[in-house]
């Protein structure tokens, strides 16, 4: 009962994270519909994975690969840019900057 329970839970987040990153292929790296949204919606202690899927597209890698804490960046048609620092996956801060 336990290990079908648990290959039930892998499975299920086997397969968001799978939809989550099939959506995203399909945008240009770092963009957004309206980073003052993306904004609005961000809480601390969200999960990368969680980003992603409310942006819907990857996020631009500003630092080195593989440093912590990681910054990624999402732009929008207007340049508005919304920066999000990432340790160990989960989101500390952001800030956005507007032109």
């Amino acid at each position: 009962m336990v290990a079908t329970a648990f290959v039930m839970w892998f499975l299920m987040h086997f397969n968001r994270t799978m939809q989550v990153l099939k959506r995203a292929a399909n945008r240009p790296l770092g963009y957004v519909d309206s980073a003052v949204m993306l904004n609005a919606k961000l809480k601390a202690g969200a999960s990368l994975m969680h980003v992603i899927a409310m942006t819907r597209a990857l996020g631009q890698l500003e630092t080195e690969k593989g440093a912590q804490p990681e910054v990624f960046s999402w732009r929008d048609g207007s340049q508005s840019v919304v920066r999000c620092v990432f340790a160990q996956g989960k989101l500390q801060s952001w800030t956005l900057d507007r032109p």
